[in-house]
């Protein structure tokens, strides 16, 4: 979340004496790794009563499944988006039948986002969040304090399922989310709704630490109730001496193979939590081995299941998940297809989103033998316009770099990938146009058989 140059006051309007010694530690700490950024909630004291009620409400809802048909909050939620949402909007009318609205896709949103944000929201605490882009165009998402600060009534909802009530407050660090790259967005900060309990996200790659020891003795030294990451960074986690057992591993944003969450379990003793979540919607589902799939956590997030002309499928029949409402009143979803594909089916009363196939992490091997992964290239390209694009390694090594933009990029694509992966690195740039055809921007043909 930046904006510029905001103050701590504006970064944490309600801390308190014992906020501001929690964040002291968590930053001055003997152990701690270099922190690149600033961050907070901007939480006001009217946010945190509206985030109260919201908690509440989303406890009382559960994980019951969405019925039959139309849930009832759907026809008016279509025509606020047809009056108040530019893009929507300027297509016209709405049509009289939900499954005749067009549907929506990143690369739509890639093209021009503000077109999605509603007229009725103020901008002065618009916040925006960029996303990883491992299956689709890497975007600018807008959000709002209030929003960010939702998460965590889906992820206590997903906790219950397996027994866990967080228990952290005053004190205690409630969170600590974790990644592994090269640059990384890393800061501390507090959680309000957790009454200031600490909250760091942090970067595991030994470059932000002074010591690579410091990694197993700082997390030990902060205790954390939780764990959130994403395959790449609980990978390199495996790798520490940590002692120190959290109550539960939330693995997010990718998808989570088996036995790496066996392997998890077994070395921290807590439950893994596989959690599919995208920044445009949130957590959606957490996977239950018991309903067979990934159950719904959000009542007002409509999901439907469409073949390739747009058109829904059976029950239990497998497509492409599609999305409509969600908790982000920044960015009101209207049939917005995710790249992501399942089959949805009832079970005992619940919504549940079976064969889930997801964001996969993707690595790539630079000239030195080093393994970089997906975000590392994400962040190195983000400073040039490309709204879409495919990198694909092969197996010896060579990359194939394919844009769609208005203009020849050739000279500054190559400068930025051999910035990376080595001057010497087989580079084939080339300007495309995809159509419509959903574009995947990483691949690889290069196995890592090696870890992080």
């Amino acid at each position: 979340m930046t904006d510029p140059d905001p103050t701590d006051a504006d970064r944490h309007p309600t801390l308190s004496e014992a906020g501001q010694r929690m964040l002291d530690y968590l930053a001055q700490h003997r152990h701690a790794p270099v922190f690149r950024n600033k961050s907070g909630s901007r939480l006001t004291a009217h946010d945190l009563a509206r985030l109260r009620v919201f908690e509440a409400g989303v406890a009382e809802a559960g994980c019951v499944g969405q019925r039959g048909g139309e849930p009832p909050w759907l026809a008016d939620f279509v025509a606020r988006c047809y009056a108040d949402v530019p893009h929507y909007r300027a297509r016209g009318v709405a049509p009289s039948g939900f499954e005749a609205i067009p549907t929506t896709r990143r690369a739509d949103l890639a093209h021009d986002i503000t077109a999605f944000v509603p007229d009725s929201v103020a901008l002065d605490r618009l916040i925006n969040f960029r996303t990883s882009g491992v299956t689709g165009h890497p975007l600018l998402i807008p959000s709002h304090p209030l929003v960010a600060a939702s998460y965590l009534a889906f992820h206590r909802l997903a906790l219950r399922r397996y027994g866990i009530e967080l228990t952290a407050g005053r004190n205690d660090v409630g969170v600590v989310l974790l990644g592994y790259q090269r640059q990384c967005f890393t800061y501390v900060s507090v959680i309000p709704a957790m009454d200031e309990a600490g909250y760091v996200k942090l970067n595991l790659h030994p470059d932000d630490w002074r010591s690579p020891e410091d990694r197993a003795q700082y997390l030990d030294a902060l205790r954390p109730e939780i764990l959130s990451g994403d395959p790449i960074s609980f990978s390199a986690l495996l790798a520490l001496s940590m002692t120190w057992k959290p109550r539960a591993l939330v693995s997010t944003s990718m998808t989570l193979l088996p036995a790496l969450r066996n392997e998890l379990e077994t070395r921290f003793s807590c439950p893994v939590l596989d959690v599919y979540s995208m920044t445009e919607a949130g957590p959606i589902g957490v996977y239950d081995a018991c309903a067979g799939g990934h159950v719904l956590l959000q009542q007002q997030l409509l999901v439907e299941i469409l073949d390739p002309a747009g058109k829904r499928v059976r029950l239990g029949e497998r497509g492409e998940i599609t999305l409509t409402g969600g908790f982000n009143f920044c960015l009101p979803l209207l049939r917005y297809r995710t790249g992501d594909y399942a089959s949805l089916q009832t079970r005992s009363n619940e919504t549940v989103l079976c064969g889930l196939s997801g964001r996969a992490p993707v690595r790539f091997r630079t000239t030195d033998g080093a393994w970089i992964n997906n975000n590392d290239v994400t962040h190195a390209l983000r400073a040039l316009p490309l709204w879409q694009y495919r990198l694909h390694q092969h197996a010896d090594g060579q990359l194939q770099f394919e844009y769609a933009v208005d203009r020849n990029m050739d000279i500054e694509v190559t400068r930025i990938l051999h910035g990376i992966f080595g001057a010497d690195r087989m580079l084939d740039v080339r300007q495309t146009n995809f159509g419509n055809i959903k574009v995947v921007p990483y691949t690889s043909d290069a196995v890592s058989n090696n870890g992080i």
